[in-house]
């Protein structure tokens, strides 16, 4: 649920950029996601959000706004259903993960400060935090009563919530390509005596043909196994983050699966986004058309792909990377899941735009 975040801009090609300071990125638990991607749920079924109840009204807009603090940090989510109405379930991602850690960033903030601002006589603006958020839904007053007029701040909450997972699918490619690089340079994983970058995520058990493997206490780390727990934190992947009393009964901690079985399981987004692993370029590519992969070996580079789990909601670009370190976008359109699941190979013609940093 996107309530506090900045704002996010967009120019001419369609980029989007996050003002400050909006967007919280941690980048050892951007990298860390990889770990999650080949994790299913293993047949766990995600409850079903309860149908909204009417929406509720005030007397004043402080009574609606204290409602809202209360019922944030108690983290009551019938409350929170009946503060925002019908259009409640279109504050969410989708991803489950996503939607309890911004209610627990909101929560935070509102614990640290909530006040309103006086846009007119029939109209008020809740500000939170130690740095004065506006929410994007405004406080109206109806028919003599007070209510959040949530479908008013419906398209300012979809806009930071796919900025932000934009973003965060940006710097995970990059970090992706950190992960191959260092796999590529600090050893021989499976000692057939060459140097080449990894093909999957999640190594066999007992192997080092992934990105990651588990270590004892004392081993070298795998590519990503000093960064593994602060996915975890965040509620991704084994050990997730221990659940408020309020919350929801959690769901189980799913188990890793290998690449060969994950198909068969339903995969979860990191953050509105999926990623896949690519292995040969397309004839757009600097070089032209080859596969990476020679006499069973990744050698001649890599490539990844990620895109939103549902386009115009949890994003709206599709991103690709190879070992060039070079991040470019498209708009696949209502289709991108179709599209983005048949692409085999990294070919960023004219229609990919490059992604350039901000500072």
């Amino acid at each position: 649920m996107k309530i506090i975040t900045g704002t996010v801009t967009q120019n001419a090609e369609g980029n989007r950029k996050m003002n400050a300071p909006a967007l919280k990125f941690n980048l050892a638990a951007l990298l860390t996601l990889i770990f999650f991607l080949a994790v299913s749920f293993l047949g766990v079924t995600p409850p079903a959000h309860a149908q909204a109840p009417a929406q509720s009204t005030y007397s004043s807009p402080d009574d609606a706004m204290q409602a809202l603090v209360t019922a944030a940090k108690a983290k009551d989510r019938s409350a929170l259903a009946a503060i925002f109405g019908p259009d409640y379930e279109q504050l969410l991602s989708g991803d489950d993960v996503e939607d309890a850690n911004d209610l627990d960033d909101f929560a935070e903030a509102v614990s640290e400060s909530a006040q309103l601002q006086k846009v007119s006589d029939s109209k008020h603006t809740m500000v939170v935090g130690k740095n004065n958020y506006p929410m994007p839904i405004p406080i109206v007053q109806k028919d003599g009563k007070w209510l959040f007029d949530t479908k008013a701040g419906l398209d300012e909450v979809l806009n930071r919530r796919i900025g932000e997972n934009e973003l965060s699918a940006i710097n995970t490619c990059r970090a992706y390509a950190i992960a191959q690089w260092e796999y590529f340079t600090e050893g021989d994983w499976d000692h057939d005596g060459v140097a080449e970058y990894a093909q999957k995520f999640i190594s066999t058990p007992g192997e080092h043909n992934g990105l990651y493997w588990e270590t004892a206490e004392g081993e070298k780390p795998s590519p990503l196994g000093k960064l593994v727990a602060a996915a975890r934190e965040e509620g991704y992947g084994p050990m997730p983050r221990k659940p408020a009393a309020s919350d929801q009964a959690a769901k189980p901690a799913p188990e890793p699966v290998s690449e060969q079985e994950a198909p068969a399981h339903p995969r979860a987004p990191y953050y509105g986004y999926y990623f896949k692993i690519l292995k040969s370029q397309g004839p757009h590519a600097p070089g032209g058309k080859y596969g990476y992969i020679i006499n069973g070996n990744m050698i001649a580079g890599y490539a990844l792909i990620a895109y939103p789990d549902k386009w115009g909601n949890s994003g709206v670009m599709t991103f690709i990377i190879n070992q060039q370190g070079r991040v470019y976008q498209k708009n696949l359109g209502p289709d991108t899941a179709k599209l983005a699941a048949a692409i085999t190979e990294y070919d960023p013609d004219l229609t990919w735009k490059l992604v350039v940093a901000q500072p």
